[in-house]
């Protein structure tokens, strides 16, 4: 399990994040842009995947990670169950989607981990 603590001190680890609270949920943003966001009342977070990104994640376990059911989970919108979800896994696929959404400037320092 990945608490809402983790989340946020993961999400905000990456250079030039910023949390804003985004309808009911917590946003965290790099250059204005949202690469995930937090829903305590369902323990998930909904994190933007490249296409190839969320396959390889959603191939684990769906009932741990999954594309968002409808038009957004085709733009990359994929959902975390925190409440199943390995921390290994989670920091991989936010530092994925910071990577996805940040300027290459700001993604290079993670990219090269890989």
């Amino acid at each position: 399990m990945v608490s809402r603590e983790s989340v946020r001190r993961i999400a905000l680890a990456f250079e030039e994040t910023k949390e804003d609270p985004h309808f009911d949920k917590i946003a965290f943003k790099v250059k204005g842009k949202i690469f995930a966001t937090l829903n305590l009342e369902h323990m998930r977070a909904c994190v933007r995947l490249s296409a190839v990104d969320q396959d390889v994640f959603c191939a684990y376990d769906q009932e741990v990670i999954y594309p968002v059911p409808n038009a957004w989970g085709k733009y990359g919108w994929t959902l975390i169950n925190l409440k199943k979800v390995k921390a290994v896994m989670f920091k991989d696929a936010i530092t994925s989607a910071y990577c996805f959404v940040a300027p290459a400037r700001l993604s290079k320092k993670y990219t090269e981990l890989f």
